[in-house]
């Protein structure tokens, strides 16, 4: 029986602004990308984040953006090697403290936006941001997009990686995303997202925005947690991937730490 890891954005919400369904959606995924301030979130809800997903087993990972609140982490921004490493460590530790409180661990961490494309791409950012999730902690699951750059920098750097997909965006001929500002790059319709989820975790296939078709081996999936159906959306999703014989498990962190 093939498994996969389904994991959603989560804990985006700020000071007196609601964002996202996340107690309807947590009991359907595997893995809790929780924002940790920069693009997202803040310390209360930070908090909350880390408790919703102790109570239903979901593995928690540290979600870390450029630092870019107006923006929601979507906006490219020019950083150095440096700064990347810099503010991965500054966001992984931040979130740390309330899993450690809280008497549980991160398992993951997935860059967000802008960062998680621009890794994608750049070696040398991924690299940084491979690094800076060994020094914190080398059991950690990097997630990065299928076959690119950063689950690349991951494995050179020792640690277990997730090669991610995505159930509600189009791909383009290279297996790269359809960027958001082109028509019809994200799948609005549940059907058609559920049913290009299920094709990616049973055959390993992906239709293109063109008309063809792409190879795509994935660990994980992602449910976008902004979606304004999230809730129905995770359901109807993991339904379907347990009807198709998939079983839904999180990935797995390395033996080390």
């Amino acid at each position: 029986m093939p498994d996969i890891d389904l994991n959603c954005d989560m804990g985006e919400s700020f000071g007196a602004w609601s964002m996202g369904q996340d107690a309807q959606v947590m009991p359907w995924i595997s893995s809790a990308n929780i924002a940790c301030g920069f693009h997202a979130g803040d310390f209360a809800t930070m908090q909350r984040s880390v408790t919703l997903a102790q109570q239903h087993g979901v593995a928690i990972g540290a979600h870390v953006s450029l630092p870019d609140l107006q923006g929601f982490g979507r906006r490219e921004m020019r950083v150095s090697a440096d700064e990347a490493h810099a503010l991965t460590l500054y966001q992984l530790g931040a979130l740390d403290a309330f899993a450690r409180a809280a008497g549980t661990r991160l398992a993951h961490v997935k860059p967000h936006g802008a960062l998680y494309h621009m890794a994608a791409r750049d070696a040398a950012l991924a690299d940084a941001i491979a690094r800076a999730v060994r020094e914190f902690d080398a059991g950690l699951v990097l997630f990065g997009l299928a076959g690119s750059a950063l689950p690349r920098a991951g494995t050179a750097a020792g640690l277990r990686v997730a090669h991610e997909a995505f159930a509600d965006r189009r791909y383009q001929a290279d297996g790269s995303l359809t960027p958001r500002s082109a028509g019809g790059a994200v799948i609005e319709d549940v059907d058609a997202a559920v049913a290009q989820a299920v094709h990616i975790a049973t055959m390993g296939k992906v239709d293109t925005h063109a008309g063809g078709t792409f190879e795509l081996h994935a660990d994980t999936i992602c449910v976008h947690g902004d979606r304004p159906d999230a809730a129905l959306f995770a359901r109807r999703l993991s339904e379907a991937l347990r009807s198709a014989g998939v079983q839904i498990r999180r990935c797995q962190a390395a033996a080390s730490a």
